[in-house]
């Protein structure tokens, strides 16, 4: 089972008043375990930083304007994400913003049916509890003291040891019962099955003469043997 933690950093919070995702950052799991592969870019907003998302990130435009626009990035990004579980930090808002970028490219859109919202998950396991980021890293332990500016790659590793946790920990596959292998498997065996055999008596398992005189004979040989001692 193949999953992306993705998270975005934008120039504000609605993208049809002209916000832009500034930075994308995606940690990929198969199986619930981390591969290695990521992806991460930096991408020009085509227009300027507000002081209030500056402050969020720390990207500027100048900074910024160094970078591939989205549009540039479009193939790559997609190409990545593919038909994975999108694990996403309030699902809704990332979504929202890739699927503006997209629409401006007349490119289709991911549906929401893709995404898996942390968010969602955290609250419905912690009810009343704080479910931001921060608050689920501190609930689990997981260290963020190097995230002083939110940044998409750095969050989205953390949001991976976070989802982890909220879906089990590091082995939630591990089961303490074994599984029933499943009909397909040899030498499986279903209940119809078992009820079906004939029934066998036990084996009789009593030594017969000449082995209990061959056993009598072998004790015998021994020279001092320690139950004799006394």
């Amino acid at each position: 089972m193949r999953e992306i933690v993705l998270d975005t950093e934008t120039t504000g919070l609605d993208p049809d008043t002209g916000d832009r995702i500034v930075e994308i950052g995606c940690v990929e799991l198969i199986n619930h375990v981390p591969t290695g592969r990521t992806l991460h870019h930096y991408i020009n907003p085509e227009r300027d930083m507000p002081l209030g998302a500056f402050e969020v990130h720390g990207l500027s435009s100048e900074f910024l304007s160094a970078y591939p626009v989205f549009g540039a990035l479009a193939d790559e990004i997609l190409e990545f994400l593919g038909d994975a579980v999108l694990v996403i930090h309030n699902a809704s808002f990332d979504m929202k913003f890739i699927n503006a970028e997209l629409r401006r490219l007349n490119r289709p859109e991911i549906p929401m049916s893709q995404a898996l919202d942390t968010v969602q998950l955290a609250r419905r396991k912690y009810p009343g509890a704080q479910a931001s980021l921060d608050a689920l890293c501190r609930r689990f332990e997981i260290d963020n003291g190097h995230r002083t500016l939110h940044g998409a790659l750095l969050d989205a590793d953390l949001l991976a040891a976070v989802y982890l946790e909220l879906i089990g920990g590091r082995q939630p596959d591990l089961a303490l019962a074994a599984q029933k292998p499943s009909d397909e498997s040899p030498g499986s065996r279903t209940a119809e099955h078992r009820e079906a055999r004939p029934y066998r008596e036990p084996r009789p398992h009593a030594p017969s003469a000449d082995e209990l005189a061959a056993h009598r004979t072998f004790l015998e040989s021994i020279k001092d043997p320690i139950w004799a001692a006394g």
